[in-house]
């Protein structure tokens, strides 16, 4: 069972190389596939040889995953974002969950570095927020069988909201696997931003996704919401 993993890029020039690096110790039987979205600030020459194969697409992730999701060679297809650190039994907590044959998928439980209360609430609210309105975003490293990917016709080429679109997707195909360790997310978002602004937009704007808000309103949250000051 190869495991193909893909991973969206766009001007990550400062940090690819130590993700892809601790990626590859950490997943050595894996095939990576780094998908550039035309960086402007030379991530495709720091990937080029930290990764199995690049590409580089016109920019928009849900493109991008999909265009790294044709040339894979895996059975199961696993999506990152490059901020990210994966926990060391990853594969094999994937390979474990994919035993059984009823299971097209899963995602693992995410968790912000640090000791402030508003990111151990932010992990909290995006684990339990998420099962009670039937969301999971890209952070969480939604995985998937092949077939099952190409059978729901892979992540819908909208701006925003792709990830969920595509999860609501895979639930309907069969049974998902929630898998307890913790892919550790970069903070530096958050702290850009602001972190108790940001996982109040997440919220904001996944309760008003569940609720099936026009897209344009979510967009419109998202620029105001999500954006540097």
């Amino acid at each position: 069972m190869r495991i193909s993993i893909i991973v969206p890029v766009l001007n990550e020039g400062p940090h690819i190389g130590a993700f892809l690096r601790r990626l590859r110790e950490r997943a050595m039987t894996a095939e990576i596939i780094v998908v550039d979205g035309m960086s402007s600030d030379g991530t495709a020459g720091f990937a080029a040889t930290l990764c199995d194969r690049l590409l580089q697409t016109a920019p928009g992730r849900a493109g991008q995953m999909n265009d790294g999701a044709r040339v894979a060679s895996g059975a199961v297809l696993w999506f990152l974002h490059a901020d990210v650190a994966v926990p060391d039994t990853a594969i094999s907590d994937i390979e474990r969950a994919l035993q059984d044959r009823q299971v097209v998928g899963g995602f693992f439980r995410i968790r912000l570095p640090g000791k402030r209360f508003i990111y151990r609430f932010t992990d909290g609210l995006a684990h339990y927020a998420g099962l009670a309105l039937r969301i999971r975003c890209g952070d969480h490293g939604l995985f998937c069988r092949r077939e099952i990917f190409e059978k729901v016709g892979g992540f819908p080429e909208v701006a925003l909201m792709e990830d969920a679109d595509f999860f609501r997707k895979l639930r309907r195909a069969g049974r998902i696997k929630v898998i307890p360790q913790r892919i550790v997310v970069s903070p530096r978002r958050y702290e850009a931003i602001g972190p108790a602004r940001l996982t109040l937009a997440f919220g904001v704007i996944g309760f008003l996704y569940f609720l099936r808000a026009p897209r344009r309103v979510l967009q419109t949250l998202y620029r105001r919401l999500c954006s540097r000051s």
